[in-house]
């Protein structure tokens, strides 16, 4: 398997994980914090969600379908109640990262992965910015099983 093909195949493993979370949470819990100051099991999905366009758009060249105005996801009471508009932000993220991975292949894979991007005023090659990006979706997916 080559790596754009294991990387994608991460993203979608990722993707069966949390929509296993997110079918389990009953609607009325979607606001539960495990202490005042923690963001709630929705916010820690729409935080992951949101970021995840950034670190996807960053490291595929995508723009992201995020909204450069209005309301933010992470603090949009609509989304946070509403399970089915939750569920879909988020999944469509992790879809939106297969698809730029998967395009990637189609730019010259495999050195694609090791050409440098802009990230928040860094620059970091491909491969790395996608691994942090998991290991940002294993972070918070961590802290919204409890």
């Amino acid at each position: 398997m080559d790596r754009l093909t294991a990387l994608a195949a991460e993203r979608d493993r990722a993707k069966t994980g949390t929509q296993e979370y997110l079918d389990a949470m009953p609607t009325e819990r979607l606001s539960f914090r495990p202490a005042p100051e923690a963001r709630s099991f929705a916010e820690q999905f729409l935080h992951v969600a949101a970021t995840q366009y950034n670190f996807a758009a960053a490291a595929t060249g995508q723009a992201s379908p995020l909204p450069t105005a209005g309301p933010d996801p992470v603090v949009d009471e609509g989304v946070k109640g509403d399970k089915d508009a939750l569920r879909r932000f988020v999944l469509d993220s992790y879809d939106f990262a297969i698809a730029g991975v998967r395009a990637l292949a189609t730019r010259g894979a495999p050195a694609v992965l090791d050409e440098e991007v802009e990230f928040f005023g860094m620059r970091i090659p491909r491969a790395p910015l996608l691994a942090k990006a998991r290991e940002h979706h294993a972070h918070h997916r961590g802290q919204a099983a409890m």
